[in-house]
């Protein structure tokens, strides 16, 4: 089964190297890379034109910064692989955990696979409290309006089969894209599970990009797909 890894990225010459190769060394052999480099100004466009093109399989750049949501969608479309796997280009999440997130849709038991930062015992850097709490909150009102008992709606990895999530319309350009497509899958009867992952979070003054106001996006998307649409 082929895995397609779809690496959103912006401004992340510091850490875009140990992404792919961390990436490319993942148990998971089978595998399809795409980057999406969101319009990038600090050199990560230049180190994927030079010393990363040739390993992974294709990269798409945007001529202006748009957004996860938006860069997320640009690689969704290319994407060939059986599975379609969710990887920020930060240094948060392990591919090394691949296997477990996956191994639902393998068992043919699950459509969609969220890896969840609070399931389990890998694991996790101590960092925002109230990042923690909002995540909370977010997650909870999620669950209220799509019956869903998720842990953690907000997570980066994400497993789609992938006719289901090339078969799915996205709008949201930015962070908005993680309340959307749970709403959708939800409203779709997929069949979703969850699997503990670790989690290596990281600082504001390492890159860290969500900010408060994206909470209060979150907030109307969550609305906007389950109540309007």
């Amino acid at each position: 089964m082929k895995l397609t890894v779809i690496i959103s990225c912006y401004n992340e010459s510091g850490t875009i190297r140990q992404v792919v190769n961390a990436v490319k060394n993942s148990p998971w052999k089978d595998l399809e890379i795409i980057i999406v480099d969101d319009c990038s100004t600090d050199g990560t466009r230049e180190i994927l034109k030079g010393e990363i093109a040739h390993k992974v399989d294709k990269v798409i750049y945007h001529e202006f910064n748009q957004g996860k949501g938006k860069a997320l969608r640009s690689g969704i479309r290319e994407a060939t692989g059986d599975v379609v796997i969710v990887q920020d280009a930060d240094l948060e999440y392990d591919p090394n955990e691949y296997p477990q997130i996956i191994e639902p849709i393998l068992q043919d038991r699950a459509d969609v696979v969220y890896g969840s930062r609070f399931l389990g015992g890998g694991a996790h850097r101590v960092l925002y409290f109230w990042h923690r709490v909002g995540n909370g909150l977010l997650t909870l009102l999620s669950n209220m309006l799509t019956n869903l008992n998720l842990t953690d709606m907000e997570t980066c990895y994400k497993a789609f089969r992938r006719e289901i999530i090339q078969s799915i319309t996205l709008e949201e350009d930015r962070f908005g894209f993680e309340p959307e497509i749970t709403a959708k899958i939800a409203k779709a009867g997929c069949r979703i599970y969850e699997v503990g992952i670790s989690y290596h979070g990281r600082t504001y003054q390492e890159g860290k990009k969500i900010h408060w106001k994206d909470g209060f996006r979150a907030i109307w998307c969550i609305l906007k797909y389950n109540l309007l649409k």
